[in-house]
């Protein structure tokens, strides 16, 4: 079979229908099936039970919500026995018309993993529901990049649910399911070559989306499970850096000092010794890949100094407006730059270069002729 479609399901009754024709339609060149995994608790297992005379398609409704949508969709590609194994979702928001074209275009660039991307060209979110949606998204869409930089490098939309995975390439037994971004999972846990193709994230048809605040908290809780050692460890030395910080600017105002040259002094010490650490033990492995000691830590010290500015402009007029302890003041707004902070290390300080400008370095410190290195690449 050349191609298996995995549909998790949950509370689509009314856009089974017209889901499952246009996906008949879009495979009509291929062997495929449709494989529902449902854990609904309206009448969509029924609805799907109607067309299910078809033999492409199968039902799988679980009683339990074992793992969320990211379970449902690896019990799916378990029992998928397609070549391709293509996961969207049943709102209708994902095209089935991308189908052939996430196929043909992994076939043709001999991919493991095709993803249907709204951030390339030729690709919209438009279909998000309001502006908050939007930018909660973007969000994390930012973070999760944050703290995967080589994993996601090739992959412009970690958050989409919409994908073509070359089924011999996923090991279902090392996914471990949880919330419902399931494309995060299986790149975080495997080395697989990424393509993209754009596509627009259509509006919602019938039903209500399941984006939720509870939904949000499970994937946090999923993106700290899958990258907990790198975030834990910026945290510890940024606590650590906190703390020093805090004791620094306790002594020099014990000493007579003024709080806000307390502050800066402080500031300056803690950040020269936390890029020292996070260089050491947090991104040691990113090192090679990145900008020179010297580039990575100007962007660092610049960074920094410029948090270190607003934060101490914001320390000042709040002190100067209330008649808040300036050591409380400060320490909510390290708190509050933290997550910046390790967005930009992540995604800015650390990020891979090129694999272009990388090659060319390499050419330019070989004890070789420029063209003899070329021959040897």
């Amino acid at each position: 079979m050349d191609i298996s479609v995995v549909v998790p399901t949950f509370n689509e009754a009314p856009n089974i229908a017209e889901l499952v024709a246009r996906i008949d339609d879009s495979v009509s060149g291929f062997d495929a099936e449709i494989i529902f995994v449902d854990d609904s608790t309206d009448d969509t297992p029924l609805v799907i039970s109607r067309v299910i005379a078809r033999t492409t398609v199968r039902l799988i409704h679980r009683t339990e919500q074992i793992g969320g949508l990211s379970g449902a969709v690896v019990a799916g590609i378990r029992e998928s026995v397609g070549d391709w194994v293509i996961v969207m979702d049943g709102d209708l928001q994902h095209p089935p018309e991308m189908i052939p074209i996430l196929v043909t275009s992994g076939q043709a660039q001999s991919a493991d993993l095709v993803v249907a991307s709204r951030h390339i060209v030729g690709g919209s979110s438009a279909g998000l529901d309001g502006r908050t949606r939007a930018l909660a998204s973007a969000a994390a869409k930012m973070l999760t990049r944050a703290m995967f930089p080589i994993k996601l490098r090739s992959c412009s939309d970690p958050m989409t649910g919409f994908f073509a995975v070359r089924r011999e390439s996923v090991e279902v037994s090392s996914l471990q399911p949880q919330g419902f971004k399931i494309l995060l999972e299986i790149l975080a846990r495997s080395s697989l070559t990424v393509v993209e193709e754009p596509f627009t994230f259509a509006e919602r048809q019938a039903g209500e989306s399941k984006a939720t605040f509870s939904q949000g908290l499970r994937f946090l809780s999923q993106l700290t499970a899958l990258r907990f050692g790198k975030l834990s460890g910026f945290a510890v030395i940024g606590a650590i850096g906190a703390l020093a910080n805090l004791v620094i600017m306790a002594v020099l105002q014990a000493a007579g000092v003024w709080y806000l040259s307390s502050a800066i002094i402080a500031a300056v010490v803690t950040i020269v010794a936390n890029f020292l650490l996070q260089e050491r033990f947090i991104f040691g492995d990113l090192t090679a890949e990145s900008r020179s000691t010297a580039q990575r830590f100007a962007l660092s010290f610049g960074f920094n100094a410029t948090e270190t500015v607003v934060r101490t402009t914001a320390l000042w007029a709040i002190v100067e407006a209330t008649s808040m302890p300036s050591l409380v003041v400060q320490a909510v707004l390290i708190a509050i730059g933290f997550l910046a902070r390790f967005v930009y290390h992540s995604r800015v300080v650390y990020r891979p270069r090129p694999r272009a400008d990388r090659a060319a370095d390499a050419i330019e410190d070989s004890p070789y002729p420029a063209d003899h290195a070329h021959r040897t690449e």
